[in-house]
C-alpha cells in the first residue's frame, strides 16, 4: 500500500469520526458517505462548509422536502465539493421538478438522481436527459417490474448521462441478468439488476464481462471477503470495470479493509462487512482510476462515468440504510 492510499485511508477514517461529531442526529451511514466523498478529494472534512451548504438546502426548501430527508447530508457534502453550491442546488431543484413532471416519484433517490444530471450535463439538456432517465426506467420496469424502484433512479440517471442507446442498453442488461442469476446467491434478484446497469457502461463483451466479475467474486470469497451479497454485488461490478490486474485490485480491497478495521468507528461492532467492503470499493476504485490517467484506453468520460456511478451507488445504499434504521426505530415505538 503506497503512502499516499494509506493516507486517504486515514483522512477518511477521521473525516468519519468528525461528520459523526458534527451530525450527530443523523444516520452513521449517511455521515460516512459525506466523509467518503470529501475524502476521494482528499479533503478532510470541514464543518463550516457542511453546515453552510445545509443551510442552503433549508433556506430553498420547505419542512417536508425530500431534499431535508435521509440524503440530506450526502447532498450537502456535494455541494460543498463544488465552486458554487448555491448554483448547483438551484439547478438540482430544476431537474428534481422536471423528473417529478415525468412522473418519477419523489424519494431520497430522486434528490441524489436530480443532483447527478444537474451536475454533470448543461442546463439546455436537462430536459433530454431526464426524458432518456425515463425512458432507461420504464425499460427496466417494462423487463422486472417487481424488481424495478425507486432505487433506480440513481442508475437510470447515469444510463442516461452515458452515450448509450436505451433499447440496446436495456437488451445487454437482460442477457447480463439472465446469464449472472443462476450464479449469484438466492435472494439476490434486486442487485443483479444493479450489478448489470453498472456492467452496462462497460465496453468489454458481456462474456469477458461475466468472466471477470466471477473471477473477482472467486478470489474475495477465497479471502473470506463476500463481495457477492446483496449489499455489494453491484461494487463488484464497479471493481470489474477498472482498468487492473484483478490481483492488483483484490489486494488493494483486502489491505484497505484490514487498515481501517484497526481504525476508531470501524471494528465489527461499529459497521458491518457488507458497509465496509463497499466503502473500500469507492477508495479503491478511485486510487486505480488515478493511476490510470494517461492510459489511452481509459478515456476521460470513462473515469468520470466509474465514479459518478461508485458516488451514485454509495448514497443509494447509504439512503437505504438510513430509511431501514427509521423503520425499526418507529416499528420498536409502537
Amino acid at each position: 500500500m503506497t503512502t499516499l492510499y494509506q493516507e486517504r485511508l486515514a483522512l477518511f477514517a477521521d473525516n468519519s469520526r468528525q461528520t459523526n461529531k458534527i451530525f450527530k442526529w443523523r444516520s452513521v451511514q449517511v455521515n460516512r458517505l459525506a466523509a467518503l466523498l470529501f475524502a476521494l478529494e482528499d479533503r478532510a472534512i470541514d464543518g463550516d462548509e457542511l453546515h453552510n451548504s445545509y443551510a442552503l438546502i433549508k433556506d430553498a426548501t420547505g419542512p417536508f422536502s425530500m431534499f431535508r430527508g435521509n440524503s440530506a447530508i450526502s447532498i450537502s457534502a456535494l455541494l460543498s465539493l463544488t465552486k458554487d453550491p448555491k448554483t448547483i442546488l438551484n439547478q438540482t431543484m430544476e431537474v428534481y421538478d422536471l423528473m417529478k413532471a415525468s412522473k418519477f416519484r419523489t424519494s431520497d433517490y430522486l434528490v441524489v438522481a436530480a443532483y447527478q444530471i444537474a451536475a454533470h450535463t448543461e442546463p439546455d439538456q436537462y430536459k433530454y436527459t431526464v426524458e432518456r432517465a425515463k425512458a432507461f426506467y420504464d425499460r427496466m420496469k417494462q423487463t422486472r417490474r417487481f424488481q424495478t424502484s425507486q432505487d433506480d433512479y440513481i442508475f437510470a440517471s447515469m444510463l442516461a448521462l452515458s452515450g448509450a442507446d436505451v433499447e440496446s442498453c436495456g437488451a445487454r442488461m437482460d442477457r447480463l441478468y439472465d446469464a449472472l442469476k443462476p450464479q449469484l446467491p438466492f435472494r439476490t434478484g434486486n442487485s443483479v439488476q444493479a450489478l448489470t446497469q453498472v456492467l452496462a457502461l462497460g465496453e468489454s463483451d458481456e462474456t469477458s464481462s461475466i468472466a471477470r466479475v466471477l473471477e473477482l467474486r472467486d478470489i474475495f470469497r477465497e479471502q473470506g471477503l463476500r463481495m457477492d451479497k446483496e449489499y455489494t454485488l453491484p461494487s463488484l461490478g464497479i471493481l470489474s470495470l477498472l482498468p487492473s490486474e484483478i490481483e492488483s485490485i483484490t489486494t488493494d480491497i483486502a489491505d484497505s479493509f484490514n487498515y481501517l478495521r484497526t481504525e476508531k468507528g470501524f471494528s465489527s461492532w461499529s459497521i458491518t462487512q457488507p458497509e465496509l467492503l463497499l466503502l473500500c470499493a469507492a477508495l479503491v476504485a478511485s486510487k486505480h482510476l488515478e493511476n490510470a490517467r494517461g492510459d489511452t484506453l481509459l478515456t476521460t468520460t470513462a473515469a468520470t462515468s466509474i465514479t459518478n456511478i461508485v458516488i451514485a451507488q454509495q448514497t443509494a445504499l447509504a439512503v437505504a440504510a438510513a430509511v431501514a434504521a427509521s423503520s425499526a426505530a418507529s416499528s420498536s415505538s409502537n
